[in-house]
């Protein structure tokens, strides 16, 4: 069989669930692509740009999930190509319930939570330094993106990257 998010043929297929969508769809993808959809190799959805114009709405909805992981200017390009009617792009954009904010040691983040600091990070726009070590408490999920929390740090409320933060 083919895979049909990256084209390799005469490969064994899983059966991948796409969540989110109004059924429990499941696509059948090779071992690479299921491997790589959390993490994507650049090289390896290079194919995207023909296989995204599937007429199944669930592969559609894996190929946008993985462009928009991907977060290269090619990918966003492409991302910005696809058309999706409503339902699929609903679909799409409905990640909840497979993405979580995440801390550098994988610990889910929620809204709330106190967070430290592990590396020092110059904030844009605020003239200081967030110390490594400081504690930032209360903070808010940023729904749009799973790699950004926010918080307040010496009285303003800044953005933070997840890589940068871990759970207290």
């Amino acid at each position: 069989m083919t895979c049909p998010l990256c084209t390799a043929a005469d490969t064994p297929l899983i059966a991948t669930p796409v969540p989110g969508g109004p059924h429990d769809a499941t696509v059948d993808i090779c071992a690479i692509c299921a491997a790589g959809l959390d993490a994507p190799d650049e090289n390896h959805f290079r194919s995207l740009a023909t296989t995204m114009w599937s007429d199944d709405p669930a592969i559609q909805v894996l190929a946008m999930r993985t462009l928009a992981r991907l977060g290269t200017p090619w990918a966003q390009d492409l991302a910005d190509q696809l058309y999706l009617d409503d339902e699929t792009r609903a679909w799409a954009d409905n990640v909840a319930a497979d993405s979580q904010h995440r801390d550098a040691h994988g610990a889910t983040l929620n809204t709330g939570d106190t967070v430290v600091l592990i590396k020092d990070l110059p904030v844009k726009g605020g003239g200081f330094t967030a110390k490594r070590g400081t504690a930032v408490r209360g903070i808010s999920l940023v729904a749009e993106n799973t790699g950004h929390i926010e918080g307040r740090v010496e009285g303003q409320r800044i953005v933070i990257l997840t890589e940068f933060v871990k759970k207290k």
